[in-house]
């Protein structure tokens, strides 16, 4: 486990002190169903770690916010590399709890990934968002990305 950050954050006129931790091994990652599945409701057990298990071989990792010792943000981070555009990190599955969200911290953990994608070297930050999402649109716009594309999917086989 490796400890990036501690920060004071305000929440109301109250200074909460928030743990920023980046996981890269599946036992870090699977007590943290929980959070994803606020996320993905769908997503089973079995399936998410039998996921996190080809991910991490990828090189998939956890951002993972604490306050008062407790999971309250998460967001999953890759490093890749594309002929347009060079080397980018990509944000996977951004999940502030419900209790947690409208208070800064979303915007925060943006600003702990900015630093991850430039210790790495990357050039861009790119995310997926579900195109009926509005919410994180409005997010996204306003922590300074820009929709410049379509992600299309075409389902091959079902999940199993």
């Amino acid at each position: 486990m490796n400890l990036i950050a501690f920060l004071q954050h305000r929440k109301g006129k109250m200074k909460i002190k928030l743990v920023f931790q980046e996981v890269t091994k599946l036992e870090d990652m699977l007590p943290n169903y929980a959070l994803v599945k606020e996320l993905s409701p769908k997503l089973t057990k079995r399936l998410y770690t039998a996921y996190l298990k080809r991910m991490v071989i990828q090189g998939y990792r956890q951002l993972l916010v604490y306050e008062g010792g407790e999971l309250v943000a998460m967001s999953g981070v890759w490093i890749g590399t594309k002929l347009y555009c060079g080397t980018y990190l990509e944000i996977d599955n951004f999940i502030v709890k419900e209790a947690n969200r409208s208070g800064g911290l979303g915007s925060r953990i943006v600003r702990e990934i900015e630093k991850i994608a430039a210790r790495e070297g990357c050039q861009f930050i790119m995310l997926d968002a579900y195109v009926q999402n509005f919410k994180a649109h409005k997010f996204y716009y306003a922590n300074g990305f820009k929709a410049t594309g379509f992600h299309y999917m075409k389902r091959v086989l079902e999940t199993v």
